[in-house]
């Protein structure tokens, strides 16, 4: 989270905090866990009122910043997701709300787009596999289908694509990379359920079976999009790093807390020298995390030469210690640490999804190498 928010942005995230504490407390998480949806869309709504949808959407579609920094104001929020682990379809619906707002034009997309900023639709992003930019790895491929196109293929894993009312797809097209926006409910498109740890974030494998769509379902230029992909990518690790940043300091606090409430021998277990080390490890990763985090989100936003190698360069540490940091903090509370009542297993499970989302900390530091090699001219 930013060291120093504007007055407009801390009120944001304060709104949002107050809202998430009383509307999704750990009890309503753990309800929600049988819940086929994960989350309730009214909940969801009144989250779009308070501006949770449009922060990465133009004023003349609707859309509107804090700060006049669209994604580093939505990292705020993405943070206290984070610290509240908290339901809802903040990464796909944003992302494919920004695409739509870069792109939009009259008609089909302008009324899609619309819904998404009400919060009346939910979307999701069929993203390609994680690698290098100009890359992309996808199973969806795309053709001419008379006087429209016809998409064919699987992606996995896609966030609530159980939930979702339209289907962003990045796929082949030829040559090129192409991104169509599928509705849900269209024919020859079917969603499996997939398992996860995490209580509320769901998702699904989502087929595409010889679809069918019109030729303004196309976002931006057919073949030409991978540099639209490219931007969407550093948008959903900028969220996922905030996120997981709001979970290690969530863990953190709770686990300072008990270290301080928690007696043995007569002293309070943060006395112990050997904890403090522990504590102080901690201390430096989530600091580290904090500073990684703000600085990649900052780069993506200036849209800086850097931009890619940053937003990795956090992922791969937030991923790597902040896995650390809560599996630490789930080892001092002892045996009550692994029990479904406490609530530090909430942001364990949340971190653990992070981790794996959109690259391994291992993939995101090959990225970094490969990227680096480029830039000075030799072979990775």
């Amino acid at each position: 989270m930013l060291i120093a928010p504007s007055e407009d942005q801390e009120f944001f995230r304060q709104t949002t905090e107050r809202f998430l504490v009383e509307q999704a407390p750990p009890d309503e998480l753990r309800r929600l866990r049988d819940d086929a949806a994960g989350f309730d869309r009214a909940f969801w709504r009144r989250g779009a009122e308070l501006g949770w949808t449009s922060l990465l959407v133009d004023e003349a579609h609707g859309g509107g910043t804090i700060s006049g920094a669209g994604l580093v104001d939505l990292s705020l929020l993405a943070y206290e997701f984070g610290h509240h682990a908290a339901p809802g379809p903040l990464h796909g619906t944003n992302v494919v709300a920004g695409a739509l707002s870069a792109h939009g034009t009259p008609g089909l997309q302008a009324e899609r787009l619309a819904g998404l900023v009400s919060g009346e639709a939910i979307a999701a992003w069929c993203a390609p596999e994680f690698g290098a930019p100009g890359s992309w790895q996808t199973g969806v491929e795309v053709e001419n289908g008379g006087d429209g196109l016809v998409v064919r293929g699987v992606v996995r894993p896609v966030e609530h694509a159980g939930q979702a009312d339209h289907f962003l797809v990045t796929a082949h097209d030829g040559a090129g990379v192409t991104q169509v926006l599928v509705p849900a409910s269209s024919d020859g498109v079917s969603v499996a359920a997939m398992h996860t740890v995490d209580l509320t974030r769901r998702f699904g494998a989502v087929t595409f079976d010889g679809v069918r769509v019109g030729a303004d379902a196309v976002v931006g230029a057919r073949g030409e999009a991978s540099v639209d992909v490219a931007r969407q990518m550093r948008y959903a690790l900028s969220l996922l790093n905030a996120e997981a940043v709001g979970c290690m300091q969530s863990a953190f606090d709770m686990t300072v807390e008990w270290g301080f409430d928690r007696y043995t021998f007569g002293r309070p277990l943060a006395s112990y020298q050997a904890l403090k080390h522990r504590y102080a490890d901690m201390m430096s990763w989530l600091e580290a995390g904090h500073a990684i985090s703000d600085a990649a989100c900052e780069a993506v936003q200036e849209q800086a030469s850097n931009a890619d190698e940053l937003t990795s360069a956090a992922k791969a540490f937030i991923g790597q210690y902040g896995t650390e940091l809560i599996q630490d903090c789930v080892q001092l509370h002892g045996g009550i640490g692994v029990t479904f009542e406490h609530d530090l297993h909430l942001f364990l499970r949340r971190m653990t999804v992070n981790r794996s989302t959109a690259g391994s900390p291992a993939q995101h530091l090959q990225r970094i190498a490969a990227l680096l090699a480029s830039r000075e001219g030799v072979a990775a």
